[in-house]
């Protein structure tokens, strides 16, 4: 469990992020088209998971923003941006904003995926939801970096992930 805070609030997840050095579990989302997508289906590709709670958010939308411009020049890669807003939501923001070079994901179904990746929030007002957090990983699905915001109004390092990504 890591704690987090909301507004200066404390926020805990649910458990932990994944290690450094550790495999990436497999996940099963859905895609803005409803089709449900797993990790395996990302085979061959570099992976950031831009993971934050919610689209309808100024700084949520911010960092899929600066992801989507950032993943217009990376190699070999891709960035998904996920969170547990309705597929529609996630593709009408997509729409309205151009946004083509993320791929939007939700964890509304099931929740597994905040679990199993330690970033469902409990005790605050955002309780369901995922914190922000960016994790990189290899083409071995090997997590190669993480970061866990501490204050879920801020925006995560950009710079650092990519960095990592490129280095991966």
């Amino acid at each position: 469990m890591a704690t987090v805070t909301l507004d200066g609030k404390p926020a805990k997840t649910i458990g932990n992020i994944p290690e450094i050095g550790s495999k990436a579990k497999n996940f099963t989302l859905t895609a803005t088209d409803l089709s449900t997508k797993t990790l395996e289906d990302f085979e061959n590709s570099k992976v950031i998971l831009n993971i934050f709670p919610s689209v309808g958010t100024g700084v949520c939308s911010a960092a899929v923003r600066a992801f989507n411009e950032k993943a217009s020049s990376l190699q070999n890669a891709k960035v998904l941006c996920i969170s547990k807003d309705l597929p529609f939501a996630q593709k009408q923001f997509c729409a309205a904003e151009g946004l083509n070079n993320v791929i939007m994901l939700s964890d509304f179904k099931t929740t597994s995926f905040g679990k199993d990746y330690g970033v469902l929030l409990e005790g605050s007002a955002f309780d369901g939801l995922l914190a922000r957090c960016v994790i990189v990983l290899n083409k071995n699905r090997e997590v190669v970096y993480t970061e866990l915001v501490s204050e879920i109004g801020n925006e995560p390092n950009y710079n650092a992930a990519v960095e990592a990504l490129n280095n991966a």
